[in-house]
């Protein structure tokens, strides 16, 4: 009997997962891969024995990648597990396709973004990433819009995100200010359409805009009246931040899904996000607007709709629901399920 959508999993289908991601999250770099490692604590929370080889810090380079590919090796022979669930096509793809050739167990990948982006810009890792998708028997993709980014076509595909931790971004009343409070997060670099937000924030002539992030275009947003720089924050600190706010922006150029978004969402904010991208999986009208991330006056109207949504928007904190981590988790354990052929072990307290 297979499992609920978000129940426990049937009696005796519990698998052995070995994990190969090169985001994780450790004390040095705690931010790294939340995502990743939350559906990996639902999975194991649903029953599952998850072994994992992972890079947990930034700037591994060539060496991370060589000691991620051991680890995988050597995990999948010492455990044999039922799965290999790669996170990212390559390079931990890569590895994952040597960790189920040693344990001959199936293969499952999950596109997150810049791992397809490279795939369409560069062709040696193009030709890498098709090696890693022959052998998968499923690839997951993030958002719609990597699936059809992806210059490759996978045995079978699923679209399934890594969701959203509903109680920890829960709604929140937010205190008093004097007009509208806008919130961007995420790095200040050229994809992400900082210029132009501030363009059209500036046009709204009151309000706030607070911006958690840092990077290169810092200086185009210093010292201006009505924007305040957060810099960098942990992630555990953006529920905090979030419930500052009436209005979460992400005018991104291109975004494959946009995790802020839904833990905005989730926290009954309205959001306002690129048409270019994941966000139209899940922003609906009456939780926001999607907008050309190309021209200032749609990114303005944007706000403006959005700042006069209801506040909490319930149709926002509805419309994330359907993403709860919980929900994902179970979704792609169906996925690996069907991959290692509806196998699976029981615990081992029942063994």
């Amino acid at each position: 009997m297979p499992a609920s959508p978000e129940g426990p999993p049937a009696e005796g289908r519990s698998l052995r997962i070995l994990l190969v991601s090169q985001f994780w999250p450790s004390a040095a770099d705690p931010d790294l891969g939340v995502f990743v490692a939350q559906v990996v604590r639902e999975l194991e929370a649903r029953g599952h024995t998850v072994d994992r080889a992972v890079i947990d810090h930034r700037g591994a380079g060539r060496a991370g990648d060589a000691r991620l590919l051991r680890d995988a090796v050597r995990l999948a022979r010492r455990h044999r597990p039922d799965v290999v669930f790669a996170h990212f096509l390559v390079p931990a793809g890569l590895a994952a396709v040597a960790a189920s050739l040693a344990a001959r167990a199936p293969l499952v990948v999950m596109a997150h973004g810049q791992d397809v982006e490279n795939a369409v810009s560069n062709t040696a890792v193009r030709r890498a990433t098709a090696l890693v998708v022959r052998r998968a028997s499923a690839v997951i993709f993030n958002s719609a819009y990597l699936r059809e980014r992806l210059p490759l076509r996978a045995r079978s595909n699923e679209i399934i995100d890594c969701g959203v931790d509903l109680d920890a971004f829960t709604p929140r009343p937010r205190a008093a200010s004097d007009g509208p409070v806008f919130l961007f997060a995420g790095s200040l670099i050229e994809r992400k359409n900082i210029v132009r937000l501030r363009d059209a924030f500036e046009r709204l002539g009151d309000g706030r805009l607070i911006v958690v992030g840092d990077g290169p275009l810092r200086p185009e947003l210093e010292g201006r009246d009505r924007i305040e720089l957060r810099g960098k924050v942990p992630h555990d600190h953006m529920p905090d931040l979030i419930s500052l706010a009436d209005v979460v922006v992400l005018p991104s150029e291109r975004e494959p899904l946009g995790q802020i978004l839904l833990e905005a969402m989730a926290m009954g904010r309205s959001v306002v996000a690129t048409t270019v991208g994941g966000p139209s999986d899940f922003v609906t009208t009456e939780a926001g607007a999607l907008v050309d991330p190309t021209d200032v006056d749609a990114i303005h109207r944007g706000m403006k709709h959005a700042a006069s949504l209801p506040r909490p928007n319930t149709a926002a904190r509805e419309a994330a629901r359907e993403h709860d981590v919980k929900r994902q988790a179970a979704r792609m354990e169906a996925v690996l399920e069907r991959a290692s052929g509806g196998g699976g072990r029981r615990p081992a307290a029942a063994a």
